[in-house]
């Protein structure tokens, strides 16, 4: 089938040759008719298997001398540098050898350019990355004032203090996150997970913001067990709970955020349901929520609002073969669904 299409694509681009090859053989078979009639039948024959046979060495010619030519095109494409630019021009039509050179030029220059933005935009992850780690130093001085100085400062400045001690470790978080998505290598480590404890020890974790905010927590359904990895699963509660605690409603008399665990019975899937009663999404906005950078119409609650947060989520998620769905109504709140992915656990043993 391929030979087929080789051919086709052969006497598709020398048509023109074709044509004029077989005008003429129907030339020269009508002068035969004419100047020869009682030969004419043998005069045809031996001119038709002379021109099949000149046909097709031109043809076996023309298609190997293009796989050639797609080769050397193929590594020139790979590194357009002079050495491939060169060796394809050797295959190709002398014609073509200007349009190569400059295309070869091109090429060059934008991967010349290529490769300086790469390596600007490594020299700035690794910036971000160590200015990240040298924030962490004067939170942990922080942590340690408010641990053992806690008898000198008032309950309400210690627990202000404590509030935005929680939401810069929640920003560089995400900041940390955002810089590992192009990772080559995630060291994710699966094991199992109870997700009623795992939800109830992450809410110990950010009990300053939910205590800032006025939440109340609820859990419903039954304790189940998931294989996941901690840090990830850690991460994505923790930008769910961060996100509600965000976008609480003002002046919302009493907060509630509920974490609900189901069994699909169909799917044989475990779903843990994290649903809070805030402003809620619009309809036209639910289908963007995990978008990057989106922050719709909830945004004008708060001007902190980046759209980053779930945006890592659905990242996150999608590392850790979560599926992620989102349920609302602008005024009833938001549910954010995660199903985890169905595991044969008698395999891992």
């Amino acid at each position: 089938m391929k030979w087929i299409k080789q051919i086709y694509d052969c006497f598709h681009a020398y048509k023109q040759w074709f044509l004029i090859v077989i005008v003429t053989n129907l030339l020269f078979i009508f002068l035969a008719w004419l100047a020869y009639p009682e030969s004419f039948q043998a005069l045809v024959g031996l001119m038709i298997i002379f021109t099949l046979a000149m046909i097709s060495l031109p043809v076996f010619m023309i298609i190997r001398r293009q796989k050639r030519i797609e080769a050397a095109f193929q590594d020139f494409l790979a590194e357009p540098n002079e050495t491939n630019e060169e060796i394809l021009c050797r295959v190709s039509p002398k014609t073509h050898w200007s349009f190569i050179r400059s295309m070869g030029t091109v090429l060059r220059s934008y991967q010349s350019e290529l490769n300086e933005q790469v390596a600007q935009l490594t020299d700035y992850e690794n910036y971000i990355e160590g200015w990240v780690h040298e924030m962490k130093k004067p939170l942990s001085l922080m942590t340690l004032v408010l641990d053992n100085r806690s008898d000198e400062m008032s309950p309400l400045v210690r627990h202000r203090m404590l509030h935005v001690r929680d939401q810069m470790l929640g920003d560089i978080e995400r900041i940390l996150y955002f810089a590992r998505l192009g990772a080559a290598h995630k060291d994710y480590i699966f094991e199992p997970i109870s997700i009623l404890a795992f939800c109830k020890q992450t809410i110990e974790n950010h009990k300053t913001l939910l205590d800032e905010s006025g939440f109340q927590i609820q859990f419903l359904g039954e304790e189940m067990e998931i294989l996941s990895d901690r840090k990830g699963f850690a991460f994505i509660l923790s930008q769910i709970i961060a996100n509600s605690t965000q976008y609480v409603a003002q002046n919302q008399d009493r907060p509630i955020l509920t974490f609900e665990t189901v069994h699909d019975e169909v799917s044989d899937q475990t779903i843990l349901n994290i649903s809070d009663n805030g402003p809620g999404v619009s309809e036209e906005d639910l289908p963007f929520l995990f978008d990057k950078a989106f922050t719709g119409s909830r945004g004008a609650y708060t001007r902190q609002a980046t759209g980053m947060g779930l945006f890592l989520v659905s990242k996150m998620a999608y590392d850790l073969a979560i599926q992620l769905d989102a349920e609302s109504e602008l005024g009833s709140g938001l549910t954010i669904s995660l199903r985890f992915p169905n595991v044969n656990k008698k395999l891992l043993y």
